[in-house]
């Protein structure tokens, strides 16, 4: 069972329609118990980083999280936000994260005239070569992805980024460290490419 963790903000339904179009069922749910039985969990997520972290609270997941992760090592995806709660602390409201990872999260700051946030289609650069990169199979390196973000994650290991991406800077767009796999782009709404890699990631994890 895959499951759809449920704190409130945003783009649910969208993961959903996404994971059913390749063919894989999952479950919208806040249910500590349905979260820590599944094969995959997923933490998408819109909005701002501080809210996320508050309605994770409220609803007693972020132990949860941290279970999944870290005791039962299941495989997990974060995706937009859902990437981004998973570093220490973010520029947002000065808020603290999960701190999976060591970084923060920085916001966009550009003297030309770069639009913030950063929003459509970029392409994103691979950064590993080694067999985890199964998860980008027959996706080709630059290929382009949809964003909408205005801060992005800068992690201070730099063995886990698994792509980047160009936006006035180069940004990490991608992160791979043993059961986590998280995106700071929308693979649901990117189309053949996005639903490849959730393909990709559906089979690499959980066959």
């Amino acid at each position: 069972m895959i499951t759809i963790v449920d704190y409130g903000m945003g783009n649910l339904r969208s993961v959903q329609k996404a994971f059913k179009f390749i063919g894989s069922d999952a479950v919208i749910t806040s249910s500590a118990k349905k979260i820590l039985k599944s094969s995959l969990v997923v933490l998408p997520g819109v909005g701002s980083f501080s809210a996320a972290m508050e309605n994770l609270k409220k609803l007693g997941l972020i132990d949860v999280i941290y279970d999944v992760i870290n005791i039962k090592k299941k495989p997990f995806l974060g995706l937009c936000l859902g990437l981004q709660i998973l570093f220490e602390r973010s520029e947002e409201g000065n808020c603290r994260g999960l701190g999976i990872f060591e970084g923060e999260v920085k916001k966009y700051s550009f003297k030309k005239s770069l639009k913030i946030p950063h929003m459509g289609w970029n392409n994103i650069k691979l950064q590993m070569t080694n067999d985890k990169l199964q998860i980008f199979k027959d996706i080709e390196n630059n290929s382009y992805f949809y964003f909408v973000h205005s801060y992005y994650v800068k992690p201070k290991d730099k063995n886990i980024i698994a792509s980047t991406t160009k936006y006035g800077i180069d940004f990490t767009s991608s992160v791979l460290y043993k059961n986590i796999f998280a995106t700071q782009f929308h693979p649901e709404k990117s189309q053949e490419n996005g639903l490849r890699l959730l393909k990709n990631y559906v089979d690499y994890t959980c066959n």
